[in-house]
């Protein structure tokens, strides 16, 4: 029996003289779902292409299923959602599975029942003839999540799956997401979408500058790094004003622009001096896997790399 479907062992990645993944350590159960998380430039796209043999790595020991990545027999049991849409929009729904599955040697009786399973578990049974041009952003995702699946893979490993999509459809794609966790398919992860992470990782690393910060399951991070309650404030004059209005207050204070984000165990008497302020705009909420994230990798935008 495989006790981990991934283990990466001090993995390196050099570009020339650049590290760009410094010594990281990790193992992926099966079964489960596995956030990959980073701000721009962290180093999540070379880390997840490494993960599926697309990228070598340089040095240390990375195994799919026990066995080296270099194994090109194990490339059968992986699926990829992509972020960037890579449809034939020249062809049917149906064509575009049918064509993905004469990559992988799936004879046409076989094929055409596995087409008729997916587009019924991504809920297209009736667009099956239509052309791709013709669907909207959320369904194209959900048949990009299908093409992944012609070949029953093992682990299915997803770039941004909801990048874009409204409420509706990233609700959608999430259910049928967890959905192959209960059919003992493993997932790796990568999103901007803190809530995201939240709803679907059991699991998950913030990568940045090629390091692991943190790991562990989404609850529990929170629980490690940030206190229990934020109150984000605006009106406040200056930083003197805010750290007036903590007087006393068992706080920890941020701000980004005009906006000042006070994390406490207990906000009750926070919320109240708010509130007695009418001048002050305020919301108060549980602390977030997105609350981790920013005090690990810092509020600063990223450039795109």
């Amino acid at each position: 029996m495989i006790d981990a479907v991934v283990s990466a062992t001090e993995i390196r990645k050099h570009f020339g003289e650049r590290e760009v993944i410094c010594g990281v350590n990790f193992d992926i159960r099966p079964g489960i779902c596995f956030g990959i998380l980073g701000p721009n430039g962290a180093g999540k796209t070379t880390l997840m292409r490494m993960l599926t043999g697309l990228s070598p790595i340089t040095s240390g020991d990375y195994r799919l299923f026990g066995s080296p990545v270099s194994d090109t027999s194990l490339h059968h049991r992986i699926g990829v959602v992509p972020q960037q849409d890579n449809l034939d929009p020249d062809f049917s729904v149906r064509q575009n599975l049918k064509v993905y599955a004469g990559y992988f040697g799936i004879g046409a009786a076989e094929a055409d029942a596995r087409i008729d399973e997916l587009l019924e578990f991504s809920a297209l049974t009736m667009r099956g003839n239509d052309q791709v041009s013709s669907l909207s952003g959320g369904m194209r995702r959900r048949l990009m999540v299908a093409r992944a699946l012609i070949n029953n893979p093992d682990l299915i490993v997803l770039d941004e799956p909801s990048t874009g999509l409204d409420p509706q459809a990233r609700h959608l794609i999430w259910q049928r997401l967890r959905s192959l966790k209960t059919q003992g398919k493993t997932l790796i992860l990568t999103t901007h979408y803190m809530e995201e992470a939240a709803e679907l990782c059991d699991e998950l690393i913030i990568l940045d500058h090629g390091r692991i910060l943190t790991r562990g399951a989404p609850r529990a991070l929170i629980s490690e790094h940030v206190e229990a309650e934020v109150v984000a404030i605006r009106g406040l004059s200056n930083e003197l004003d805010a750290i007036e209005l903590c007087e006393g207050l068992s706080v920890r204070l941020d701000h980004v622009g005009d906006t000042w984000f006070c994390y406490a165990s207990d906000a009750r008497e926070l919320v109240a001096r708010c509130t007695g302020r009418l001048e002050l705009t305020f919301i108060h909420r549980p602390a977030s896997l997105e609350d981790v994230f920013l005090k690990l990798t810092g509020r600063d935008m990223r450039e795109e790399g």
